[in-house]
């Protein structure tokens, strides 16, 4: 995978355009003037989870003695059941989260933007190719920054598009990301099949 796709796959996981009326809705009891530093405080906190995860997660797999073909393979469900639900959203009473206050960390860092498919993105670079690491920091943080100015926008982004605009841009988002979960999840079951001997390495 190079740098761009890496960025496109973190850039699609982050779903911004879909976090968006999350983000409006989690941020409707805070001062309009804290709008843009609780933002940012959330986006640097969601950071620094998918970092952590990017460096010290492969030690937790080794520890739980999970391979590569099985991270593939649960990254590429996971990663479909949330496209799904980017293509076919469901509407559900509780689908919006309301807060009391000013939120801090849940739900707008985690599991907002460092969500699971974020997360299981992040151990999966880093297992299939960690002398990578440097590309892989670098996709990430641009891809967060591309996210963060989304969601600095998001008022001003639900102006222009409308709600069936932000919805019609996320199914897109939802479609392509269908793609890289299935490539994914077949990733993972052929490095099984190779790891035994079932079929060969360039087959």
């Amino acid at each position: 995978m190079t740098l761009r796709s890496a960025i496109v796959l973190f850039f699609l996981v982050f779903d911004p355009l879909g976090n968006a009326p999350f983000f409006l809705v989690a941020l409707k009891n805070v001062e309009p003037a804290r709008h843009r530093t609780v933002i940012v405080r959330e986006l640097l906190v969601a950071l620094g989870v998918l970092v952590l995860f990017m460096f010290a997660g492969r030690f937790f797999l080794a520890l739980l003695r999970i391979s590569e073909p099985s991270l593939s393979v649960a990254g590429g469900v996971v990663l479909f059941l949330i496209a799904l639900k980017m293509i076919f959203p469901v509407p559900q009473a509780g689908a919006y989260e309301h807060i009391d206050g000013e939120p801090f960390i849940v739900p707008l860092a985690v599991p907002y933007v460092a969500g699971p498919s974020a997360i299981a993105t992040t151990l999966l670079l880093m297992s299939q190719e960690p002398e990578r690491w440097a590309t892989w920091l670098a996709a990430l943080v641009v891809a967060w920054a591309a996210t963060g100015a989304i969601l600095l926008s998001a008022d001003r982004l639900h102006t222009v598009l409308g709600k069936r605009g932000l919805i019609a841009a996320e199914r897109l988002m939802g479609m392509l990301l269908t793609v890289v979960a299935v490539e994914m999840f077949l990733s993972g079951v052929r490095l099984f099949l190779i790891q035994n001997g079932l079929i060969a390495p360039h087959a």
